[in-house]
C-alpha cells in the first residue's frame, strides 16, 4: 500500500457556537459519524464573522453562511443540498420596550445583527428606508433594554428569551416573509468550496446529511452535546430551539425551500439590496 492510497484528506469546518449548528454537527463533532479517508476538524465563530471570511478569503473548506451572503461568495463556494436554518412561518423577530406601530417601526433606528445577515435582508425586503447599526447579535437585546435603541433584530437564541427582559414582539420577520410569498424563511445554510472536486463535494455533503440524521435519531444525546453552547438557555427551551431549526427540512430543504432561498435572493437584486445576481446551485 502506498502513502497516497492510505492519505487521509482534511476537511475544515466553520459553523456558529449554536445550539442548532453544534446539534447539527454532533456526529461528525464527536466522530460518531465516521467517513474513511477523511478527517473533520471545526472552527466555531459568530455567522457575521463566517460571511465575511467566506467572501474575503475562502478559507474553510464548509462554512455556515447567511443565505444573504450567497450572492458575494458564489464564485467560491456552491451551497449544500443540506443543513439549512428555514423559519416555517417565523424567524427573526423586531422587539422594543414599548408597542410601536409598524409605520413607526419603518421610521426607528433599529439594532441589527450585521448587514450580510438574512435577517438584515429581510428588514430591508420590509423597510427599505430604516435605518440601522450593526451591534453584536448577543448584545441587541441588551442595548434596546438600556435605551441605546427604541428597537432591535434578534436572532438566534433571543427569539425565545426577549420577553424575559421585558421586551415586546413589534413583527416577526418570518411570518411577514410568509404573508408575503407563502413560502418558508430560509435564514442560514452550509457553502462547499467548489475547488474540492465533485466526489468531495459529494463524500463531506453526505456526511454532513449523515451527521445530521444521527443527532435526530440520538435526540437526548446530541442535544446534551448542544446545550453547552445554548446561550443560558434551559433543556426546554433549547429542545425547542433546535426544533426549529434542525428538522426534516435540515436534511432537504424541498422544493418549496430552494424555491424561497431562489425568490429571497432575487428580490433582493431587483430590490437593489444586493449588487450581485445569484446563481444558485446545490451539491446532493
Amino acid at each position: 500500500m502506498t502513502a497516497a492510497s492510505t492519505a487521509i484528506q482534511e476537511i475544515s469546518i466553520a459553523h456558529s457556537p449554536d445550539s442548532d449548528d453544534a446539534f447539527m454537527f454532533y456526529g461528525l463533532a464527536t466522530n460518531k459519524v465516521r467517513v474513511p479517508g477523511f478527517k473533520f476538524t471545526h472552527t466555531l465563530t459568530d455567522i457575521e464573522t463566517l460571511n465575511h471570511r467566506a467572501i474575503n478569503e475562502a478559507f474553510y473548506d464548509v462554512t455556515a453562511i447567511s443565505f444573504h451572503a450567497y450572492p458575494y461568495l458564489q464564485d467560491n463556494y456552491t451551497l449544500m443540498a443540506c443543513g439549512g436554518s428555514v423559519g416555517e412561518g417565523y424567524g427573526p423577530t423586531i422587539v422594543s420596550s414599548r408597542k410601536i406601530t409598524l409605520p413607526q417601526i419603518k421610521k426607528t433606528r433599529i439594532a441589527v445583527p450585521g448587514t450580510l445577515t438574512t435577517a438584515y435582508l429581510t428588514l430591508k425586503l420590509f423597510a427599505p428606508e430604516i435605518e440601522t447599526a450593526v451591534v453584536p447579535f448577543d448584545k441587541i437585546i441588551p442595548a434596546v433594554v438600556a435605551g441605546e435603541f427604541d428597537a432591535g433584530l434578534i436572532i438566534h437564541e433571543g427569539q425565545l428569551t426577549y420577553a424575559n427582559d421585558g421586551l415586546v414582539k413589534l413583527l416577526d420577520l418570518g411570518q411577514w416573509w410568509r404573508e408575503q410569498t407563502g413560502l418558508p424563511l430560509p435564514l442560514g445554510g452550509n457553502a462547499i468550496r467548489r475547488s474540492l472536486g465533485t466526489e468531495t463535494l459529494h463524500t463531506t455533503t453526505n456526511a454532513l446529511r449523515d451527521s445530521i440524521q444521527h443527532a435526530l435519531d440520538h435526540r437526548e444525546e446530541a442535544l446534551a452535546y448542544a446545550m453547552q453552547f445554548a446561550r443560558d438557555l434551559d433543556p426546554t427551551l433549547a429542545n425547542r430551539f433546535v426544533g426549529m431549526y434542525v428538522n426534516e427540512r435540515t436534511l432537504n430543504y424541498g422544493d418549496d425551500g430552494r424555491e424561497a432561498i431562489r425568490k429571497l435572493l432575487e428580490m433582493g437584486f431587483d430590490r437593489g439590496i444586493i449588487p450581485h445576481r445569484a446563481n444558485v446551485d446545490f451539491v446532493g
